[in-house]
Formats: C-alpha cells, sequence, structure tokens
C-alpha cells in the first residue's frame, strides 16, 4: 500500500522560505513522476510542480517559477518543495501527489494516483 506523508508545513512571514518534504512507501518510488499541489480556501485543489521519475525534468506553474523547487532523492524516497519568496497569496494546504509513470500530464490532477494528507502552509504579510 502506497503511502505518501507530507511535512514541513508552518507559519511564515511573506520573504520567507519553507521546504517541504513527503516521504514515500510501498511501491517502487524511482518509477514514478511526482507533483505537488495545493488548495486554498474556497478554491480548487491548484499545480504547483512536478518532476519526472529521474528527476531530470521539472515544471512549474507560472506563479511560482524562479521561487520554488522540487527535488527528488529515489534512494531516500523522498521529494521536496523548496519555496523562497513566499507570498500571501501562496498560502494553502500543499500535497503531494504520486503518478503512475515515470512521466505524467503533471498539471492534470486526475493522472495522479496516490496523494498524501496535505501539510497546511501560512504566509503573514
Amino acid at each position: 500500500q502506497v503511502q505518501l506523508v507530507e511535512s514541513g508545513g508552518g507559519l511564515v512571514q511573506a520573504g520567507g522560505s519553507l521546504r517541504l518534504s513527503c516521504a514515500a512507501s510501498g511501491r517502487t518510488f524511482s518509477n514514478y513522476a511526482m507533483g505537488w499541489f495545493r488548495q486554498a480556501p474556497g478554491k480548487e485543489r491548484e499545480f504547483v510542480g512536478g518532476v519526472s521519475s529521474n528527476g531530470l525534468y521539472r515544471y512549474y506553474t507560472d506563479s511560482v517559477k524562479g521561487r520554488f523547487t522540487i527535488s527528488r532523492d529515489n534512494a531516500r524516497k523522498t521529494v521536496w518543495l523548496q519555496m523562497n519568496s513566499l507570498k500571501a497569496e501562496d498560502t494553502a494546504v500543499y500535497y503531494c501527489a504520486q503518478g503512475n509513470s515515470p512521466s505524467d500530464n503533471y498539471r492534470n490532477p486526475s493522472t495522479y494516483v496516490y496523494w498524501g494528507q496535505g501539510t497546511q502552509v501560512t504566509v503573514s504579510s
């Protein structure tokens, strides 16, 4: 059974940084693309970024480009989301998700088969 466990959320001032972690278990981590999504109150779940199974290809939504970085370590079965220059509009619950192939349609949440429980990120202005 696949489990994804996020950590690292919290309260930070605008301009600050946070690093989210997502630890995976249950199947061969290195075979699957990973993604990060977020959901703010009253809004739909939004794609933040995605990374291919081998870590070579990374994709971001426009609003986080240049501020957020996705990385993964397949030996440690972990994917990270480094968030810098945080803004109030980044406030949301952040979810990691695992696809079902090495490279997926990253922006579409329907392509992901497993989801973590989410971690709250709150940016105060």
